[in-house]
This record gives structure tokens, sequence and C-alpha cells, in this order.
């Protein structure tokens, strides 16, 4: 190879590495969602905007049932992700939907309901261990014989029916997401809660 060519190869490979950093350094800068709204990245499925929407008319339609009016009365309920299934074809952080819907309605309703964290038993079990041992003192609220029993557990459902037409490749979702609310002592399902919705698209994005 002549010294002519291997400057030309030179010259071109470093044109073709300047211009693969330029383009890897080129992009989007990152900008502020409502979120309330559908953003730029969006497919057909569960969002950070349905998110919102599900869980602040699920708190609506749980302060309304009479089951929770009386707020002498003040139920102990339980909300998590423990009895909430995923059965949908989306992969989704089940926490975000339940604990956005606990985080509103312990602001909102404290006066007419109690909240159980049964997810941190462990917890309270070692301090309570630690107090009746006398490593600790009572703290400032004193000590109670047990530790609360919960009336109502949330549970739920979210589901999803997909199809894709094979001319067009625009591929079609239908999303359903069922709440409900369970008196532990007679199992009887005190409170339900549907929240559904459908869309399309011919390019999906890749849910995480």
């Amino acid at each position: 190879m002549s010294l002519r060519l291997r400057h030309a190869f030179a010259a071109a490979a470093l044109s073709f590495l300047v211009t693969g950093c330029a383009m890897q350094g080129a992009g989007v800068p990152a900008i502020d969602v409502d979120l309330t709204r559908k953003g730029p990245v969006s497919g057909v499925g569960i969002e950070g905007q349905d998110i919102v929407a599900v869980t602040d008319q699920m708190m609506r339609d749980i302060l309304a049932d009479p089951a929770f009016a009386n707020t002498a009365k003040r139920p102990r309920v339980i909300i998590d992700s423990a009895y909430f299934v995923n059965e949908s074809s989306q992969p989704i952080n089940r926490n975000l939907i339940t604990q956005r819907l606990l985080v509103n309605l312990n602001r909102a309703a404290r006066s007419r309901m109690q909240f159980v964290n049964r997810a941190q038993t462990a917890m309270v079990e070692q301090e309570r261990a630690l107090k009746r041992a006398g490593v600790t003192d009572t703290g400032t609220t004193g000590m109670t014989k047990a530790t609360l029993g919960a009336d109502y557990r949330l549970s739920g459902r979210i589901g999803s029916l997909d199809s894709r037409s094979a001319q067009t490749g625009m591929m079609q979702r239908y999303t359903q997401i069922a709440f409900e609310l369970t008196d532990l002592e007679s199992g009887e399902l005190v409170w339900s809660g549907l929240y559904e919705f459908s869309r399309a698209a011919t390019d999906d994005i890749v849910y995480r």
C-alpha cells in the first residue's frame, strides 16, 4: 500500500471517528414533563399520567364510600402491593400505584381512617422488644398491648389484552386496573374500583 493511500485511509478513519463522537454527544436536553399529561416518550401501556389519574380517582371513590364516611369510627386499612397482582403484558413496579394511593389517602383522610404499615412489622416488633426488655425507655407515646389489627386491606389486579395488525404493524392494548378493599374479619368486599383505557400505536416503546 502506498503512502498516499495509507494517509487517505487514516483520514477517512479519523473522519468517521469524529462524526461518530459528534452524533453520540448530540441529543435532546432534559425537559420537565407535566405529570398529568402524556410525555414526549409514550406508548400503549400504563404511564406516569395514568398512575396519577388512577390513584386520584381511586382516592376520591374510597373517600366517597359510606363505609369510610363515619369519622368517629376511623377504620384501620392496609394499603400496599402485597396482594396487588400484575397479570398484564407490561412490566411495572406495582408500588408506584399503591404507594401514591396510600400517600394521598393518608394526607386527605387521617381524621377518617387509620393506616396500618404491615410492610414494616419486623421493624415495629424489634423496637417493641427493646422497650419491653428495658434496653430503651417507652418513648413519648407509651406502650400498647399489641400492634394494630387491620379492618380492611387493599388487593387488586392489572390486566391487559394485546392485538397487532400483521399488515400495518399497528399495536393496540386494552389495560384494566382493578382495586378491592376486603373486610379482614368477615371477608366482605366493602369497596371496589376500576380504571381502564385502550391505546393504539404503530411503534410501541420499551417499558422498564
